[in-house]
Formats: structure tokens, sequence, C-alpha cells
């Protein structure tokens, strides 16, 4: 209970409590982190076997990646505030349990609609995870350096968990079915269940006040209603359809803000955006994530069935990105306090625009110094700004606030990474689909490269050969208008942090000027 524990002292002084076993608790808090980021990295390496599986469409296949981010990023906030109100302990617990049984149905669905349904549920149960970590790690270390390594740890959790993701389900998917991808997410889960029980100390807002279910239904229809109008315009030009969900969602989201400026005790606390470092950072998060996510989706299949790799070697070949995010985000908490705060954001986003500058140049037969180290200083540009990001959203709110702004950072990272996969996903899909393949060619072969490369391998060996080098080289050219479109957002939000987190600092101090 957050009222067994004092209020920290002000920096330089000695901490009133340090809770003894929060390490051993981090641990517990990485496991969930490690379960999150192992479902993100699977999805996009077995795609090309879930393509030939369920022969989902080009949309439905847009829909499966993306409908996880949509329901997590417009429940985030209301899970993050119901942790400060229930329990943060309680809630992480039931949702990695409901997440662990939920990947089952994922694991054996057996048409497009049902993997879209199971994705949903998951978005569901993964809303309770992330705000829950971060917000123990707030009430669990006092001390501003602990803290910031705290932090560092559980982003290079999530970046090893990427790495280890694709690593495994390589293995799993040449040996089994796709499905087997997800169910490495039940051990995962019983341990964290078990182990978490018996560690994680509980702590919630003792003066919360009661849970608005009526904010909860604004905030998922305003989310989803925008994110749907956006992907939809994008994906198929203004209409009708994505109109009236853009209005829709807007009105939600209007409605929702009102609703937290009149209630006594709000959902989220809109106060909070006054910071301009609090907004600064989710604002460098969201648009870092928009421009790193279409290319990321992609980048399996780029590997898989247009370099020929096998899933194993195509995990491996995406380690450098997570690798240099862990060695970057231990290390960003110093470098933060030694240079400055907006110093280390906007230059790991440079440093990603940079690399995502030089994919622009892929080809078919790129070789893999360029690849891997395009993706290592990804990592690291990643590595060093998510960490302080996080530190600064963490440290701008007070402890007793601690879900609700934690599910702020992690809804720009979600709602990000949907526009980025709406947006970026859909230049790339557009792009593919003008391809000129030769006479006979079926309509599933302009859905997905996956739809193509099953569609060569029934036809004529010359027919199959040319149709699979022109989808290929078409899907190759919308890849790397994807990594142009991204590299431009990420250097303005360099720009961007560079000027809004000017004289912020970490430990909720203020920085240089």
């Amino acid at each position: 209970m957050t009222g067994t524990l004092r209020t920290p002292g002000t920096p330089g002084t000695p901490e009133a409590v340090k809770r003894p076993g929060r390490w051993a608790a981090l641990a517990v808090l990485v496991l969930a982190v490690l379960l999150v980021a192992v479902d993100v990295t699977v999805l996009g390496l077995a795609t090309p076997y879930l393509s030939e599986d369920l022969r989902p469409s080009g949309t439905q296949l847009l829909w499966i990646g993306d409908v996880y981010s949509f329901v997590i990023a417009g429940l985030l906030v209301s899970m993050g505030s119901l942790g400060d109100r229930i329990g943060r302990k309680r809630i992480l617990l039931v949702g990695s349990t409901a997440f662990g049984a939920v990947s089952v149905l994922n694991a054996y669905a057996t048409t497009p609609e049902l993997m879209i349904a199971a994705r949903a549920l998951l978005g569901v149960a993964g809303a309770t995870l992330m705000p829950a970590t971060l917000a123990l790690i707030r009430n669990l270390f006092h001390d501003p350096r602990e803290r910031s390594l705290a932090i560092g740890v559980w982003g290079a959790a999530a970046s090893a968990g990427m790495a280890v993701g694709p690593i495994v389900g390589g293995l799993l998917l040449e040996h089994f079915w796709w499905g087997s991808v997800f169910l490495i997410n039940l051990p995962v889960m019983a341990v964290l269940v078990v182990v978490g029980a018996r560690l994680l100390p509980e702590s919630r807002n003792p003066d919360a006040g009661p849970w608005d279910p009526v904010s909860v239904v604004l905030s998922l229809v305003g989310m989803v209603g925008a994110v749907y109008a956006v992907k939809e315009a994008a994906a198929h030009g203004f209409g009708w359809g994505p109109l009236a969900a853009g209005l829709v969602g807007a009105a939600a989201l209007y409605g929702f803000v009102r609703r937290q400026r009149v209630l006594p005790v709000p959902l989220l606390d809109l106060r909070l955006f006054r910071s301009r470092g609090f907004s600064g950072a989710v604002l460098a998060d969201l648009m870092t994530v928009l421009g790193l996510s279409g290319l990321i989706f992609f980048l399996s299949q780029y590997l898989q069935l247009v370099q020929g790799r096998q899933p194993l070697e195509a995990g491996l070949a995406e380690l450098p990105a997570a690798a240099g995010a862990v060695a970057a985000g231990l290390i960003a908490g110093r470098a933060a306090r030694r240079l400055s705060v907006r110093a280390v954001v906007s230059g790991g986003l440079a440093a990603i625009a940079l690399a995502l500058a030089a994919l622009t140049a892929i080809g078919e037969s790129t070789g893999y110094p360029v690849l891997g180290g395009a993706l290592l200083v990804v990592g690291l540009g990643a590595g060093f700004s998510f960490t302080v990001t996080a530190d600064v959203i963490l440290s701008s709110a007070p402890k007793e606030q601690a879900g609700a702004a934690s599910a702020v950072s992690e809804t720009a990272y979600e709602l990000g990474a949907a526009l980025g996969i709406a947006l970026l996903g859909s230049v790339v899909t557009g792009a593919y689909r003008g391809f000129s393949g030769p006479p006979g060619t079926p309509d599933t072969a302009r859905e997905s490269l996956g739809g193509a490369v099953d569609a060569a391998a029934h036809m004529p060996p010359g027919a199959g050969s040319q149709l699979l080098d022109a989808a290929r080289q078409s899907f190759v050219d919308g890849l790397a208008i994807a990594a142009g479109a991204g590299a431009a957002v990420l250097l303005a939000a360099a720009v961007a942090a560079w000027f809004l987190l000017r004289g912020q600092g970490l430990d909720g101090r203020p920085g240089e000027h």
C-alpha cells in the first residue's frame, strides 16, 4: 500500500525508505516487459507463414498487425488509472494471466477474422501490463539515480525481448507451425504470476476516487475511431466511412477531455500536460515510434521473402537493433545527467533519422553490413531516447498518479505504432500493388508479398519467376519510400525535442538552460 511508503527526501539527501527486495521485484517486472516485447516481434516474423495459412487480404494483414495497438492505445489510460485505484500489483497479475490465456487463442486462430479478434483481446490484456510495471518502478525506487537505472533496465529488457523473440520464434517456425510463436508467452506468464505474487509489493493511490466507466468508453471510442479513420483514409482515400469514424472519434476524445476537467478525481489529470518536459517527452515518443513502425513491421518480410533468409537467420539479422538499445538504455540516465536531457534525446532521434535515410538506398541484394549497421544505429538512438523520456515522464508526475502517467507514455508509444503501421504501411502496400506482373497474375498476389510468393509457386516456372521479380522489386521500392518518410518524421522529432526539452532535467528538477 502506498500509505506505508514515506515521501522520498529531496535530491542529494538520504532517502526516507529504500525498500528491501526492490531489485528482485524489478526482475519480476522485467518478465512482464519481455512478455509484451516478445509478442510484438514474433508477429512480424510469423507474418509470411500466417499469410500463407490464413490467406488474409492486404487490409486484413494490416489489421492483424495494428488492431492490437488500436485497442491497447484506447485502454492504456483507463487501465493505468484502474491500477492506481485497485492496486498495480493486482492488475499486473490479472493482466498477465489474461495475456497468456488469449495468446492461446492467437495461436489457434483459423481465419483472418478470428485472428483480428484475438489480437484485439490481447490488446485489452496488454493494456494492463506496461503502465503497471512503470508505476511499480516509480513506487519501488525513490532514489532518482536508482530509478534511472531501473528504468534503463526496464527499457533494456524490452529491447532484449525484441531480440529474443525473433530468435526463439525463428527456431519454432523452422520446426513447428506459426501459432507456436504465441505459445512462448505461456511459460513467461506462469513464472511472472507465481513469483510476482510473492515478491511484488502492492501499491495504489489511497485517494484515487471512483473509476469512471463513461470516461473509459469515451477514451476507447475516441482512440479507435480516430486511428481507424487515419488508417482507412491512408489505405483507400477519403470517403464517408473514414470521415464518419473520424468525427465520432474526435467527438469522443473531446468529450473525454471535457469530462476529465469537471470530474472531482479524473481518470487522467490533464494538469500533467502543463509541464513542458512531460508534454515534450510524450510527443517525442509518439513521433519516434510513428517514424519507425511502418519500416520495422515490414522488415522481417523483406529479410525472408525478398532476401530469402530462413526465420532464424532473419531473427538473428535483427539482433543489432536490440543490442544497441540494451547498451544505450543502461547508460542513458548517466549520459543525460552528464550532458543534458535534450542533447541525449535529440541526438538519439537524429541518429535514428540518419540510419533510416541510409536505408532509402535499400535494394533486393543490399548487403548485411549496411542493414546491420543501420539497425545498430537505430537501436542506440532508440535506447537513449526512450529511456530518458520515460524517466522524464515518471519524474514529472506525483507517485500517486504513476499509473496514469505511465499510461500516457505507453499510449503515445502504441498510438505511434498504430499510426506508423497504418500510414507508412499503407505507403508500402500502395507502392507494392502497382507492379506489372505476367498475364494471369491472380489478385491475391497484389494483396501482399506473401500472397505473391504463394501464387508464384502454383504458376509455370517462367511466369512464377517473373511475378516474384516484379513483386519483390515493387515491395522494396515501397520500403525505401517508407524509410525516407520515417527519416523525415524522426528529424522533425529531434528538432521538436531540442526546443521542448530545453531546461529539462531528471529527478523532477530543472536541467541546463
